[in-house]
């Protein structure tokens, strides 16, 4: 076989594929301009959570990685962990906090299926804290009216101001 007749296969083969096999095709370019649109985007998703969250136990931001044509990794999506449960015998504390859940789980512009989802139970849970509450508040009213028949304020003409008398 012919020396000359081997490289000029050689240069064919090289031709047919891309001149330097580092550089991106066209289409590679945009896969990868399109990764880099997305990594943004979820990673401002995430931070708007974390930011909204803060002062609720939380934890995260975490992402899940792609590796792109150009061999970097790309954020392909994210979460982040916040503490949602009620505060143990304070419906006003779990009020706030379920106000607190729900700014956070709406807080990015554009609110995922589970954004959604969280925000809604936040309100049920807000809902169920107030009703607690009320019943609370109830209760404590009928005390006070329990007390305050206990108590009668009495008049007497010839003194100078009513008498207080306690009567159980």
């Amino acid at each position: 076989m012919d020396v000359n007749s081997l490289d000029n296969g050689l240069y064919s083969f090289r031709k047919a594929k891309k001149q330097n096999p580092f550089e991106l095709t066209e289409e590679e370019k945009k896969k990868v301009e399109e990764l880099k649109k997305k990594d943004a985007e979820i990673k401002q998703h995430e931070q708007a959570h974390k930011r909204a969250a803060a002062g609720l136990k939380s934890t995260g931001p975490h992402y899940e990685y792609t590796t792109g044509p150009d061999g970097k990794r790309y954020v392909k999506g994210g979460h982040v962990n916040i503490d949602t449960a009620e505060v143990p015998n304070n419906p006003e504390a779990t009020i706030k906090k379920a106000q607190q859940i729900r700014r956070a789980a709406l807080a990015p512009g554009e609110p995922s299926p589970q954004d959604l989802r969280v925000a809604n139970e936040a309100a049920a849970m807000e809902s169920k804290a107030r009703m607690e509450l009320m019943k609370e508040r109830s209760k404590d009213s009928k005390e006070d009216i329990r007390k305050t028949k206990e108590i009668e304020f009495t008049y007497y003409p010839d003194s100078k101001s009513p008498n207080l008398e306690i009567k159980t």
